[in-house]
């Protein structure tokens, strides 16, 4: 979903750490919770909408949204894991 190159320079915006693109059992367990309606961001707002896509933080801890087909990388919108 995102090029390799491009994925190679994008780092957590809070902690510098590498990003890489989230695996099906993950946005399966996030989109999971945004069905069941319990999927918030770090800015305590709803996610409502499904992830397509998701880059994931080195540590596990939080997933960036990919949203037509473009990373949001802002703190706020990152989903805990």
């Amino acid at each position: 979903m995102i090029d390799k190159d491009l994925l190679q320079i994008l780092a957590c915006p809070e902690t510098h750490q590498p990003l890489e693109e989230a695996g099906a059992d993950l946005l399966k367990r996030i989109n999971d919770r945004i069905a069941a309606g319990q999927g918030t961001n770090r800015s305590g707002a709803a996610v409502k909408d499904a992830l397509e896509g998701g880059l994931v933080r080195q540590d596990g801890k939080i997933v960036y949204p990919i949203r037509d087909g473009i990373p949001v990388l802002l703190i706020d919108e990152g989903i805990q894991v």
